[in-house]
């Protein structure tokens, strides 16, 4: 019988473990003291890193002249997260120059002079959200954007991603969160994009960026999150999709975007954050498993709120009979009657503002130590983040490998305003990033003050 010839994606699967394993067992075998330098986050060196490229960018970066705005936000954001900042003039200079992208028929162009784009709008607004105050806030042309979303809305639901471009779920998640983030998210705008977004899961139980492809990370946390935002996540086969994300978590503890592809740093945000989302959703959850939706000890089920002792009676033990991550995830602890046949257990609102406000009584959805671990050993550079060892940081993965080791820190906590403890923190507890909303990718703080901003402001 003639032996199996290894497919590419194999081998360059089993390169990509045992680049990872050897450092995985270097780390192991160092003493006490230097195993745990290497799982400190080197802030200072990524803080200079990001500030330096802020300012100057060297001409390879050319091609990106279409996506300056992203670049705008992938360094503020990250800046961010590590609880620091810019100094005024260049939080000036990035107001003034997100300004100069601004369409004056609404919308944010990947450099002055661009078309509007929903991708850059989502960037440019997350940017000015995060350097925060009036004079940021106050730049953005919400009636003029609010114009823009409707020009881009197509008959089938979905939103295309500029005049005349390609309809995906990617389109529909930022007009959602733009819209909802501002405060402009009404009827008109949300109208079928349920049945658009609803129509790209796949047999899988991810998302996929339009019906018939393949089921994604980043299009799955895009899905879900616009779901939410409309009040239609119900519609998604929640349980499904829980099992499609728990097997994406593979054996160098990081996360690949679709099956069968390799470990990406940025998938650390894009899985992870639809990991945060679903914790959030378990009363949902539980109705589409047929399952109770009481807590125990005289919980509030129409607020998700529970008791610390009422989420599992045994974190550790599987329901019997179970053969899917979800029954092990998603047992509670059963009483009497269940909830109503209501079509949202969970009302949500369009802001996202009560949805972060929550109780989390689900089990996380993946190992957040070994995602850590990954993203301090094998992620870090001495400054900026990186896909995978071999590849070369980046401001992207910066960013989304930063989001990820966020929601790492704070997918263990209950309750939104109780802080990480030191056991939900890989390394010292210095380590411990600025908390994000999960829906919106933005700093919990400076998601506030945007929302109390657009909330008293005319339109």
């Amino acid at each position: 019988m003639e032996s199996m010839v290894a497919t590419k994606s194999q081998e360059e699967q089993w390169m990509v473990q045992d680049q990872v394993f050897r450092i995985y067992d270097l780390i192991c075998n160092l003493p006490p003291h230097a195993q745990s330098v290497n799982f400190e986050i080197r802030r200072d060196n990524h803080v200079e890193y990001l500030t330096k490229s802020l300012k100057q960018l060297g001409p390879n970066f050319a091609v990106l002249d279409a996506n300056r705005p992203w670049l705008c936000y992938w360094i503020i954001h990250s800046i961010a997260l590590m609880g620091d900042g810019v100094d005024d003039k260049l939080e000036n200079d990035v107001v003034e120059f997100l300004n100069r992208c601004q369409d004056l028929n609404g919308g944010y162009g990947g450099g002055p002079g661009q078309m509007p784009h929903l991708a850059t709008t989502y960037a440019a607004v997350n940017t000015l959200i995060t350097v925060g105050g009036d004079i940021s806030l106050s730049s953005i042309n919400r009636k003029n954007i609010y114009e823009f979303f409707l020009r881009m809305k197509d008959k089938s639901g979905g939103f295309r991603m500029h005049d005349g471009g390609e309809i995906d779920v990617r389109a529909c998640y930022t007009a959602i969160s733009v819209a909802s983030v501002l405060n402009i998210l009404d009827d008109r705008l949300i109208e079928n994009v349920g049945d658009y977004i609803s129509s790209c899961q796949t047999y899988e139980g991810g998302i996929a960026g339009e019906p018939g492809s393949e089921a994604h990370g980043g299009y799955t946390f895009c899905g879900l999150a616009a779901m939410v935002l409309i009040n239609d996540v119900h519609r998604l086969n929640l349980p499904s999709l829980i099992n499609w994300v728990v097997f994406r978590q593979g054996v160098e503890c990081g996360f690949q975007g679709r099956t069968n592809k390799l470990v990406d740093g940025c998938y650390s945000f894009w899985q992870g954050g639809t990991a945060a989302i679903i914790q959030r959703l378990h009363l949902i959850v539980n109705k589409q498993l047929g399952l109770p939706y009481a807590f125990k000890h005289g919980s509030s089920v129409e607020t998700g709120k529970c008791s610390a002792d009422s989420d599992f009676a045994d974190r550790d033990q599987v329901s019997e009979g179970a053969s899917s991550p979800v029954n092990d995830v998603c047992r509670l602890e059963q009483e009497g009657a269940g909830i109503s046949n209501a079509s949202h257990p969970m009302e949500l609102t369009k802001n996202g503002d009560n949805f972060i406000r929550g109780h989390i009584c689900m089990r996380p959805l993946f190992n957040s130590m070994a995602l850590q671990q990954y993203i301090l050993l094998c992620s870090q550079e001495e400054a900026g983040f990186r896909d995978k060892p071999g590849k070369h940081r980046d401001h992207y993965h910066t960013c989304y490998v930063l989001s990820g080791l966020s929601i790492c820190h704070y997918i263990g906590i209950q309750n939104a305003d109780s802080p990480p403890l030191p056991r939900d923190i890989l390394g010292p507890y210095s380590n411990l990033l600025e908390p994000v909303h999960p829906l919106y990718n933005i700093v919990l703080d400076k998601y506030y003050e945007a929302h109390e901003f657009f909330v008293r402001s005319q339109l």
